[in-house]
């Protein structure tokens, strides 16, 4: 592939591709920094693309491995980042930090689904994909992707219940 149709790819995903990001982890500079690791991953990698799926679908799955390396290998970062976030808006610090909390403890009961139900969440909520790309970027039927984000979204919701993100 010339370098310039990747740029062309570059410049069409890149906002998606960040606001994807920015939704997983909620914090602006952090997303930036992923999106950039994203598409340096993905120039590295598109000679494996195919063609068999929509472009966002492959970048997406990147990010999605992007930003999973990035929490493994940076745990107490994350949380880090969320006071950073606190401390740029003191509109209503109570509310702020409750919402925080409330999507940190959501990031983690994702994190703790098994794989199959955390990719298709991912996928499904946070990169705001159809359940077609999600069965394309899975090698899945798409009847599976829903079925597999009926019962996620079932157990996130049993789980936020029962407290288990304590």
């Amino acid at each position: 592939m010339p370098d310039g149709d990747f740029e062309l790819i570059y410049r069409k995903y890149y906002r998606r591709v960040y606001l994807f990001l920015l939704k997983l982890c909620g914090n602006h500079e952090l997303s930036e920094d992923l999106t950039q690791e994203t598409f340096y991953q993905a120039f590295l990698s598109i000679h494996r693309f195919k063609g068999r799926s929509d472009v966002f679908t492959f970048i997406a799955a990147i990010a999605k491995h992007t930003y999973l390396k990035y929490l493994r290998k940076n745990r107490n970062s994350v949380c880090e980042a969320y006071i950073g976030e606190l401390r740029s808006d003191f509109s209503d610090p109570e509310y702020i930090y409750e919402k925080s909390v409330e999507k940190m403890n959501i990031r983690d009961l994702v994190e703790k689904l098994p794989e199959r139900y955390r990719d298709v969440i991912l996928f499904r909520v946070y990169a705001e994909m159809t359940f077609g790309q999600i069965a394309e970027a899975m090698g899945i039927t798409e009847n599976s992707a829903k079925v597999i984000f009926f019962r996620a979204k079932k157990k996130l919701t049993e789980d936020l219940k029962n407290g288990d993100y304590l």
